[in-house]
C-alpha cells in the first residue's frame, strides 16, 4: 500500500463535514461502479468536480450521485488512513496480496480485515449494553453489513465511533484523535481478548471492538 500524509488526508476528510451525510439508496454495484473514480482522487475540490461530470456523463441526478459518491469516497480514505495507522505499528504487517480482500493485514500472527463502524441505531441497544456484551454487536454487525462486496464472515477488527451529539459518522475524519485510540489499544493487546465465533461449522473467526468515543 502506498504511504501517504495522514494530516493531509485528515484535512480533505474534513471538508466533507459541511455536507450532510445521506445516502439515498442503498449500495449497489451499478453506482459503485459509476463512482469508482474515488479510489483515485484524494482531494475534496477535485472529488466534486469529477461527480459533477460523471453525474452529467451519465444523466445522474447531480444531488443523489454528489451523496453516494463523497460518501463512498470519505469513507474509503478514512479507511485508508487507519489502515496505515494499523500498519506502522511494530508487530502488524500489511497484506501484500491485493487481491485477497478479506485481509488488510496480519496482526500479531493473525490474518485481519478491518472496518471502521458507526454505532448502528438498528442495533437496537444503547452504547453501554454494547460495551457489557461486545459479542451480541460483532454479530449484529457481521449479519448486517454490506451485501456488496466487502461481505465476508473471516476476522475481523471492528472500529466502532460513536459521538454523543449522535454525529457518529464524523469521527471517522478525525484520523489524529483515532490513531491515539488504536495505538493504546495495540499497546494492551492481549490474544484472549479476542472474541470467538463459528460462522461456519469447524472454523473458527476472531473479532473484537476497538472503542473510539467522544
Amino acid at each position: 500500500m502506498k504511504k501517504f500524509e495522514l494530516n493531509s488526508i485528515e484535512e480533505e476528510l474534513k471538508k466533507r463535514l459541511n455536507s450532510p451525510y445521506e445516502w439515498g439508496r442503498k449500495q449497489n454495484n451499478v453506482w459503485d461502479k459509476k463512482s469508482n473514480f474515488i479510489y483515485e482522487i484524494k482531494e475534496y475540490e477535485t472529488l466534486k468536480l469529477k461527480i459533477s461530470e460523471a453525474s452529467e456523463k451519465s444523466d445522474l441526478d447531480k444531488n443523489d450521485f454528489f451523496n453516494y459518491s463523497s460518501n463512498r469516497w470519505f469513507n474509503f480514505w478514512s479507511a485508508m488512513a487507519l489502515e496505515q495507522i494499523f500498519t506502522e505499528i511494530e508487530g502488524i504487517e500489511a497484506n501484500i496480496n491485493s487481491k485477497n480482500r478479506l485481509v488488510d493485514f496480519n496482526f500479531f500472527g493473525i490474518d485481519f480485515d478491518h472496518k471502521t463502524s458507526v454505532f448502528p441505531t438498528g442495533f437496537g441497544q444503547n452504547l453501554e449494553f454494547a460495551q457489557k456484551d461486545p459479542k451480541k454487536l460483532i454479530a449484529w454487525l457481521y449479519k448486517n453489513q454490506s451485501t456488496q462486496q466487502r461481505q465476508h464472515l473471516d476476522n475481523r477488527l471492528f472500529l466502532v465511533v460513536y459521538a454523543k451529539n449522535g454525529q457518529h459518522w464524523k469521527l471517522k475524519a478525525e484520523i489524529s484523535w483515532l490513531k491515539l485510540i488504536i495505538e493504546k489499544y495495540v499497546t494492551t493487546f492481549e490474544t484472549s481478548q479476542l472474541k470467538r465465533f463459528e460462522f461456519h461449522p469447524g472454523k473458527t473467526t476472531f473479532s473484537d471492538i476497538i472503542w473510539a468515543i467522544k
